[in-house]
């Protein structure tokens, strides 16, 4: 029987090589990863709070906090208080930080393709079918995952 955890800490290592290339510059300054994410779940999600986005990505506030304040400093992020309570802040992408996510989101697409690309159609179908019924376990799991849903 093949070593079922091994099989995931090649593909998470993989991933995570294409994510790290993934991320572009931005006055001179190259994105994190979790720069990245903290854009993709912005976009993703409708005016979501600082908390909110916390929370999807599992980080701490304060990490978060550094994080966003990096983002706003780029001119990629706004923090606009909540109007119903001004200690909540709704985070959006500014024009600047959505032509960045959407440069992301391109990047990460191609990559995505010539994947696929050394698959045949039902290879690919079955891996996409595959690992949305593996998310879904993991959302469901108490062991493990449910940030991310």
């Amino acid at each position: 029987m093949e070593n079922t955890r091994e099989l995931f800490q090649v593909m998470t290592r993989r991933f995570g090589f294409l994510n790290k290339r993934c991320c572009t510059t931005v006055d001179g300054k190259e994105l994190s990863l979790v720069h990245s994410h903290i854009l993709h779940e912005v976009h993703a999600q409708h005016e979501p709070s600082m908390q909110q986005i916390a929370e999807t990505l599992g980080l701490d506030i304060t990490t978060f906090s550094r994080q966003v304040q990096n983002l706003v400093d780029l001119n990629l992020i706004k923090k606009t208080p909540y109007p119903a309570d001004r200690r909540i802040q709704i985070l959006s992408l500014t024009e600047a930080g959505q032509h960045v996510h959407d440069d992301i989101d391109r990047e990460m697409n191609l990559y995505l393709q010539d994947i696929f690309s050394h698959m045949t159609e039902f290879e690919k179908e079955t891996v996409i079918a595959s690992v949305k019924l593996l998310n879904q376990a993991m959302a469901k799991s108490s062991m493990c995952c449910t940030p991310m849903g």
